[in-house]
């Protein structure tokens, strides 16, 4: 569960000794309410890939100003990936992962009002100050065709003040696949580096299926999984817009940019061959991982691999909890409006008009407390339950980047062992007196040893890259779980004061009854 700052950071005195971990943050200042003043972090532009290495990129000149490090680094042909440094990558992180939702869709009115003021608020001091922001708003979700080949699309409208947008306020419609699409690009350009790529939201092959096949006026379940599914593609698109270096990338500029549809995102599908090719990439790497097992040198990193495995265990056992209680919630909500309905049954029924007329009065109050129990619950599932499905499948990205440091040890150790072969039979031929074949493997050797320094330099480079991405992911991890437990507690606080005032109204009534 939400979202990730880097920076860019090219004042590299060694590229193959790794740094301590202490470098990698230049200076993080956490105040009462997890808030960031400066986050300088690392980041690596060139794209290192475990199987295909290439050369180093050239070394960038950096210039300091306002107190913070500003790159000059040339991005590499191949990526085409023009980046620009962020100098508060921490600055949009009031985009929290609750529940923003706007447009015609029914949203519970505590929530938006409280959230759409705070965002409003937060977004005019930012403006006033002059600093960086964006904030994404997906909206107005809407059905487009007929029957199974039907899509749902949903509007997307950025609001931001960084200069490498065309436009200050684009809009553009986008559909699910299209979410999928982007992720996948990302993933493919950056995961290879040690970045930790905000997940998209789950698909769902039954409940879209139902939605394709329901008609303009059917509702209920249908209407709920398009919220839901609208919620959580706001919270992993501004995720991924407060990375700095994913929000400055082609495909995600033309993602919101565009006035036009995307070209169709392939092998999105549940089922797609790619989504199987995926399914075998991932055992063979689980196998791969096995048999050429990490001798783990470094002991920040050994913490943090048991610390994140027993982050994703607690937080899975939380989302049990949480989808139990919101289950139970539900149920009382529903419980609570039949009883309702029941009492004013007997009201009508009941033949002395004083004690009909209190009966009618605690069916409205019941009704009004329903009210308030459905209030809670989508308070139960919107801030608390998501957060936490949200932070699953970070976690799960966080591993995804330590599986990219494993690849590349393996990749260094794969080259080491193909050069000691070549020395050793660079001796054999020596021995034979085999000039030629000396000769060689003299250069084929020599070829080897740069590999070698590529690799190892490699490795170091994407240790260096998670470590930054670590820290990055715990500060945001502290800020977004602090901002929705308040704000939980100040919803369940108003909860509560509102059935305290149903029943004091009450009281009253019945106590001035007669018999």
């Amino acid at each position: 569960m939400e979202d990730l700052f880097l920076e860019d950071d090219s004042n590299e005195t060694d590229d193959t000794a790794e740094p301590p971990p202490s470098t990698g943050v230049s200076e993080v200042n956490m105040d009462g309410d997890f808030g960031v003043s400066e986050v300088n972090l690392d980041d690596d532009d060139d794209i290192f890939k475990s199987a295909r290495l290439e050369p180093k990129p050239s070394k960038a000149s950096s210039t300091l100003t306002n107190g913070v490090s500003r790159d000059t680094n040339e991005e590499p042909a191949e990526t085409d990936i023009p980046l620009e440094d962020d100098e508060h990558p921490f600055e949009d992180a009031h985009l929290k992962p609750g529940l923003q939702l706007s447009g015609p869709s029914p949203t519970p009115a505590t929530i938006q009002q409280t959230l759409t003021s705070f965002h409003e608020e937060e977004a005019k001091r930012e403006m006033e100050g002059g600093d960086e922001f964006i904030e994404i708003k997906v909206t107005s979700p809407h059905k487009v065709g007929e029957g199974m080949s039907s899509y749902m699309a949903y509007k997307v409208t950025t609001n931001t003040n960084l200069s490498y947008f065309k436009k200050s306020k684009p809009e553009v419609n986008r559909r699910f696949s299209d979410f999928l699409g982007l992720r996948d690009k990302l993933t493919e350009k950056y995961l290879q580096n040690g970045r930790i790529i905000p997940p998209a939201p789950d698909k769902s092959v039954v409940s879209m299926t139902k939605v394709k096949m329901s008609k303009e006026d059917d509702s209920s379940t249908q209407s709920e999984f398009v919220e839901k599914r609208q919620a959580a593609l706001e919270r992993y698109i501004n995720r991924t817009a407060r990375h700095p270096s994913l929000r400055v990338d082609p495909d995600f500029r033309e993602f919101l940019e565009l006035d036009a549809e995307l070209p169709k995102a392939n092998q999105t599908a549940a089922l797609s061959g790619k989504n199987v090719m995926k399914l075998f990439s991932k055992v063979g790497d689980k196998v791969s991982l096995y048999t050429t097992k990490m001798e783990e040198t470094d002991q920040w990193f050994e913490e943090k691999t048991v610390m994140i495995d027993n982050l994703d265990l607690q937080l899975r056992k939380v989302l049990v909890a949480t989808e139990s209680l919101t289950d139970y919630r539900k149920a009382l909500s529903g419980h609570t409006y039949s009883l309702s309905k029941s009492l004013g049954m007997l009201g009508s029924a009941e033949d002395n008009s004083k004690l009909a007329a209190v009966i009618s009065q605690l069916a409205e109050v019941e009704e009004k407390v329903e009210k308030v129990h459905e209030q809670q619950t989508k308070d139960d599932f919107y801030l608390l339950s998501e957060l936490v499905h949200d932070y699953i499948g970070i976690v799960g990205s966080v591993k995804d980047a330590f599986n990219e440091r494993v690849k590349a040890w393996q990749a260094w150790q794969s080259v080491q062992r193909e050069l000691n072969k070549r020395r050793e039979n660079k001796v054999r031929a020596e021995l034979a007196s085999k000039q030629d074949r000396v000769n060689q493997l003299r250069q084929e050797i020599a070829e080897n040893e740069s590999q070698l320094d590529m690799a190892q330099e490699n490795f170091e480079k994407i240790s260096r890259i998670i470590k930054n991405e670590f820290e990055a992911f715990n500060v945001k991890k502290c800020k977004d779980f602090k901002d929705t437990i308040t704000n939980y507690l100040e919803n369940m606080l108003k909860s509560q004061e509102s059935l305290v005032t149903h029943w004091e109204r009450f009281l009253p009534e019945i106590q001035q009854m007669e018999p």
